[in-house]
This record gives C-alpha cells, structure tokens and sequence, in this order.
C-alpha cells in the first residue's frame, strides 16, 4: 500500500539525532535478555517496593525458584499462567519465571466482572493463576467454571522486611484477607513455593516467533479477545521504545501503569531488561504514595495515563516538589491529554518535558509518539516510530486521507502481534496484507505528527454530518467550570438512523449542578462549535467511569444516556 504522503515519510526529518529510520533487530528472547542485565549489573536495584529494594541477582534467584516449581507442576512451553496483581514483587516475578519456564502469561485485571474473568481464564487456557490475598475472593467466584488447577497466593506485606510486616499487620496498616480451599484446585502462598523450590536456573529455549504474552482487548462489541504478543513483536517494540526514548541503565523508572494491562507490561519489561530500577506502585488511584515516591527514590522518568497526572495536579504538594533537579521527562498514554493540563505540568516538569505517545496492545503496544529531544506538539500523539509505516484511509471510501484531512489509521512494523488467539475472523478483520486497522480516527499535519481525533465507534453521525466527540471535549474542557467532559453518540429518536450528541460532566468543585448551569454551558458551546455539535443532552456526575488504567469508558457513559 503505497501513497505519496505517506510514503515520503516527512515524519522523518524530525527525528532525534540519536534514532535511525530503520535498526537492527538482535533475536534474543525475553529471558535470555533478562539474564544478560542480571551478568552485567548483579547488585544493581531492580525494584524498590515500599522501602524494601531487590537486586537483580536476587530477582534472578527468585525467579528461577518460581520456575522450577511451575515446572514441577507441569507447566510446559506455551502453557499460561494469568498474573491477578497490582506492581508488588510477585508481579515483577511471575513476570521473568514464566518467560523462564517458557510459558506464556496474561494479565488479569482486578476490575474484570465474574462472567469477564471466566471468559479470560477459559478463553486463554489459564493452567495457574498467582493472585494476591485480598483479590482471592474473585479467583474463588469463578473457581468451579475455570479450568486452571493451581492458585499460588501472595500478600501486600510479601517481602517487605520483618518488623514492617508485622507491624503493619497488627496495626491493621497493610491489608490482608483469609485464603481458603478451592475444591479441585491446589491452593499455595507464593512465599512457601519460593522457601521450598530450588534456585537452580531455568532457562527453556524461546523461538522469536514464540508466543510471549496474551494480552486481552476490546470487548466493546462482545468478549474480549487475546492478542499473541510473539518473543518478535515484543522484543522488537522494547528496542524501538529504548532507543527512541534514550532509556539508559542507570534511569530510575515510576510508573502507575499496572503490569496487568499492555502499557504496564511494556514499561515493566522493557526496563527489567535494560537493567533500570523500577519503583513499584501497588496502588496507581494513591497520590500521596506517588508524591512522597518522587521525593524519595527521584525517578529520572514518570509514565501515567492523564487521570493520574490530572489527580497529581490537585494536590499542593506535587506542585512544591522540586523535581526538575532530577526528572527528565514525563510520558502519558492510553487517553487524551488536554492541552491547558500539559501547560500546568510543564511548569512543574519543565518546558518540553512532557511526551504523549499512542499506543494498542495489538501493536506490543507503541507505535507513534512525539521525540524525546526534539518539538514536541501540543494534543499531537508524535510520529512513527522506526521502522514503522503509518497511513490514514477514509473509513467510508478506502481513500487515503489528505494533510490535515482526518482518516483511520493504519500501521504496520515488526512490533504488529501473530493475531488473536483462536479468532481467525476477528484476526482478518483487524490486519489486511499486514497492515493493522486501528479504529482509530486522526489527521496528519505536513511536518508528519498525527493528531487522533476519534475512535471510528465514537464518531457521532448527526444528520450526515461527522462529529468528533473527543474535538468536543477538549472545547468542553476549556470552560472554566468543567473539570473533565466525556461526549458520546445516542440514537435520534425524531430521526432513526440518525444521532444526537450527548455529554457527561463533571463540574469543578465547589459548582453545583443546576439547569442554570447547563444553560452556561449550552451558551458557551454554540458559541465555540457548529449547531450540529451541540449536546441535545447535559448529564452532570460526580465521576466518570474509568477502565483499570484510568481510560474514560464512553461505552459506559453512552449506556447511562440512553437508558435516562
């Protein structure tokens, strides 16, 4: 697929001095890679969790422990175990022994429902599942449904040194939950299978086209589906994501990303095997955790979704840090951040400090994001990164999109996943003659930075015309009452086939909600946008519902709106 546009790449005279268009890939697995870090920095720190620091050796030596006994219960190459964790050591860990074994895991989200996490685990073949104490209780709801065979189960207070967790258990500071039998399955705590199984090492030879991770997405139009991440995609995205960012050994890393979800994983990976210390975040919704981990450990870089910068940002303290002694730069992903809110953090961060990227899990998961060194854009989600070829396509007419025109993104790389497990069709949707349909909608400007303007399942059709709803709420972000604002498409009952708009606010504190207030709203809105954009209807709410990583679910909102 070929276009004059896109095929001249303009991205690529704006690249950092220090990234090549295209590099050169080696073909080492994640654990061989792993254990090259742990020869070159052995005593380095690995993870610093709640005081308690673990070296690399030591993240070695565990990881094998945890391997073996996965071995010893028959877990074989390709075989998945499903990781149900917030970041807490047996996380990091489970992470390295399952590559190890050379099995295969797959995170599972805390938030997930019962009939979601059946789904999953039966979707994915899960054998063992590793949880913690105080999520057991959602593993043993789908017990008797699911078919793994083995629980091993940690505690927030695992590895933290003695009087910490005795204290801390006593005084009731470190939560913990009773773990009981589960009929048919056997039910162990992690630190037992690491007191009780060998340190010998473990390393099961890894294809690059081997599968690595299953990762689960979507679900907005039926269940979620498991994206083969290979040794290949993801290995090749943690070199482009490396050498773009200019990640070096002795960078110190915090990131509320769970490991659970794609981006985690990525940041978690790729920095494991680079040899750069992570500061483990149980809690991603803790501000304080997160202000007083910025005081004390000074991270080099910080990687959030807006939600998490949005919270930081409110809190006096954050804004007293003085973090531009040590902080290089801050990264945001997985959702729209609004343009005033990158002026607030850079006078905390520093001028150009502040990066956005885009990313999917079915792209392991980066592909575009703005330079490291070099202009960053406002609202703009960067440029390829290298080796990876971007395209716009009109979603209706199959037309590539003109500068400045806005069309679906299209994309491939060496980062692009094998396909979704046991899902041929789906699989033939999503990825034509290799090139990944995104659902995406953006606009490219002629220096070769993209700019997303939609999901396709979010454009709203009102009348025939398009309307982008994100476009509508960043002008909605702009009013002085609004704290954040989520628009979304509900059918037109006076026009079937057609739409109208509907918005979710959430006002600032101290506003109250009142039909004056809508009106200001409404009057400020018919001043800023064409009619067709105007909201028919205005719903205040305390909060906007959120996914595990702090992305606005607009599936959500839009069921609300219509069910009023």
């Amino acid at each position: 697929m070929n276009n004059d546009v896109y095929s001249q790449k303009p991205w690529l005279k704006h690249y950092d001095r220090h990234v090549a268009p295209n590099l050169s890939y080696e073909t080492k697995s994640f654990a061989e890679k792993f254990l090259e870090i742990v020869k070159k920095y052995p005593d380095k720190t690995a993870l610093i969790y709640m005081g308690t620091h673990i070296t690399f050796i030591q993240l070695d030596e565990l990881s094998n422990r945890l391997a073996n006994y996965l071995q010893g219960i028959g877990i074989k190459p390709d075989d998945v175990v499903g990781l149900h964790l917030p970041n807490i050591p047996a996380h990091y860990i489970g992470v390295v022994a399952v590559q190890k074994a050379g099995g295969v895991t797959t995170g599972l989200s805390p938030l997930l429902t019962p009939p979601e996490m059946e789904h999953q685990l039966n979707d994915s073949k899960t054998k063992v599942v590793i949880t913690l104490d105080i999520l057991f209780e959602k593993i043993a709801e789908v017990s008797n449904a699911a078919q793994f065979t083995h629980v091993i189960v940690t505690e927030i207070a695992d590895f933290l040194p003695g009087a910490k967790r005795v204290l801390g258990k006593l005084l009731k500071k470190i939560p913990t939950a009773p773990v009981n039998p589960l009929k048919g399955k056997e039910v162990v705590r992690f630190m037992d299978v690491i007191k009780q199984s060998p340190p010998a090492s473990v390393l099961v030879k890894r294809n690059w086209e081997d599968m690595i991770f299953m990762m689960y997405t979507g679900g907005t139009t039926g269940p979620a589906k498991g994206a083969i991440l290979t040794q290949k995609s993801y290995m090749s995205n943690r070199h482009q994501v490396l050498t773009w960012l200019d990640l070096q050994p002795e960078d110190i890393a915090l990131s509320a990303f769970p490991l659970f979800h794609i981006a985690g994983l990525a940041l978690g990976g790729f920095t494991m095997t680079q040899g750069i210390t992570q500061i483990c975040v149980p809690n991603p919704r803790d501000a304080h955790f997160l202000i007083n981990a910025l005081k004390t450990y000074q991270p080099s870089f910080v990687v959030n979704v807006p939600t998490v910068y949005f919270e930081l940002l409110k809190q006096p303290a954050f804004k007293k840090l003085n973090l531009k002694t040590h902080l290089k730069w801050c990264l945001s992903a997985a959702a729209p951040f609004p343009a005033e809110y990158i002026k607030s953090l850079e006078e905390i961060i520093g001028k150009g400090n502040f990066i956005e990227l885009y990313g999917m899990t079915e792209m392991s998961p980066v592909m575009i994001c703005n330079p490291r060194y070099g202009t960053k854009k406002a609202s703009s989600i960067g440029m390829p990164i290298s080796d990876t070829e971007v395209t716009l396509i009109d979603p209706e007419t199959g037309q590539f999109a003109k500068i400045g025109e806005t069309g679906e993104i299209i994309i491939k790389g060496p980062q692009l996943m094998k396909g979704y497990y046991n899902k041929p069709d789906e699989t033939a949707r999503a990825v034509k003659d290799g090139w990944m349909y995104t659902g995406d909608v953006a606009k490219m400007d002629e220096d070769g930075y993209f700019y997303i303007v939609d999901r396709v399942k979010d454009m709203v059709i009102v009348s025939g015309f398009k309307v982008f709803t994100r476009e509508l709420d960043e002008v909605l972000a702009q009013h002085p009452d609004v704290e954040i604002a989520a628009s979304v498409g509900i059918p037109d009952p006076e026009r079937p086939g057609s739409e109208r708009v509907g918005c979710a606010i959430v006002l600032k504190p101290g506003i109250e909600k009142s039909e004056q207030e809508k009106e200001k709203i409404l009057q400020y809105l018919k001043e800023h946008v064409a009619p067709y954009k105007v909201p028919k209807l205005i719903v205040f709410m305390d909060q906007l519902p959120t996914s595990g990583v702090g992305k606005i679910l607009k599936r959500e909102i839009k069921k609300m709106l219509v069910e009023m």
